[in-house]
């Protein structure tokens, strides 16, 4: 295909011809995703229903729990559905709003992940200011900032990718990813993606120096605490934020900075379907098992759906 306009949609990575292996690839990947929504679901139920956990850092991890909903139904719903019906096509605007929706929800995730630092940081160094540091007014303007900085971010990287004509639109991934878009460019498009490429790591960079910098002074100060209690009390809400931003950053790296071929190998796939499902479906896990609170109101609220069950 010589020009853009002739690219009127995509084929993506095909599992596999054998119609068993499709309904297999359908399964694993529909209980991958139910685990994924029922667990995000779970802690936002919890969370709302429960008027002691109404407090900054829980409503972070609500709003981390809806990231982590949408991130996974941009790209696993139309994997399976391709696989149900047998076909690997998706529209070339599909495309353009899978790749979109992927960036901005991958940005937002470390933009929000570096609020959480944030808080931790306030709450455990600044804890006499914390009310006032981080109010509702606060908390509102820190995420609609990092959904305006995941956004922009988005629409350069989108918009870098396909400004270019493809002279295939035969993608070997299962979902359109830029790496492998950038392969089916007739032109370098690493010149439009330059901008985009400087701005996320720049973003990147920052979240993460901030991140490291901003729990070497939580550790710090919690070492000095006199009450061994106090030092559990402050681990236990510090600790599943170090896990999932670790998660997170793993499993995006081992992803991106893999070096991919031509063709989708085996492993390629393997990075793709661990950094797109694995912090998303085990971050509830993490903060349901790390954190206390989180514990006592999921026991209380299957205590009451027990006796109410009982009831009937």
């Amino acid at each position: 295909m010589d020009n853009q306009t002739y690219v009127t949609h995509f084929l993506l990575y095909e599992f596999s011809k054998n119609r068993e292996l499709q309904i297999i690839h359908f399964g694993l990947f529909m209980v991958l995703y139910l685990a994924t929504v029922t667990g995000n679901l779970l802690i936002i139920f919890v969370i709302a229903s429960d008027p002691h956990l109404h407090t900054p850092m829980y409503f972070f991890l609500v709003v981390l729990a809806i990231q982590d909903i949408s991130s996974v139904s941009v790209i696993f719903p139309k994997s399976m559905t391709n696989s149900l019906l047998n076909t690997r096509h998706i529209s070339y605007s599909g495309c353009v709003a899978q790749v979109f929706f992927l960036i901005f929800f991958l940005g937002f995730d470390i933009a929000l992940l570096t609020v959480m630092a944030y808080d931790r940081y306030v709450a455990i160094c600044n804890p006499l200011q914390y009310e006032m540091v981080m109010n509702r007014k606060a908390c509102t303007q820190m995420v609609a900032g990092s959904w305006l900085a995941a956004f922009f971010n988005a629409v350069l990287h989108t918009g870098g990718t396909f400004s270019t004509p493809f002279c295939s639109n035969v993608v070997n991934q299962f979902f359109c990813e830029i790496p492998w878009l950038i392969k089916l460019a007739c032109s370098d498009v690493y010149q439009h993606e330059t901008g985009a490429v400087v701005f996320s790591a720049l973003i990147a960079c920052g979240c993460f120096i901030f991140i490291i910098v901003s729990y070497v002074q939580i550790f710090l100060v919690v070492l000095k605490l006199p009450s061994l209690q106090g030092r559990k009390k402050a681990f236990s809400t510090c600790l599943p934020h170090l896990f999932v931003f670790s998660t997170f950053l793993l499993t995006a790296c081992l992803a991106y900075l893999w070096p991919t071929s031509s063709i989708l190998s085996h492993l390629d796939l393997a990075f793709s379907v661990l950094y797109s499902i694995l912090p998303p479906m085990l971050n509830p896990l993490i903060y349901s098992m790390r954190n206390k609170s989180i514990k006592v109101s999921l026991s209380r609220l299957f205590i009451f759906s027990k006796k109410d069950f009982c009831c009937m």
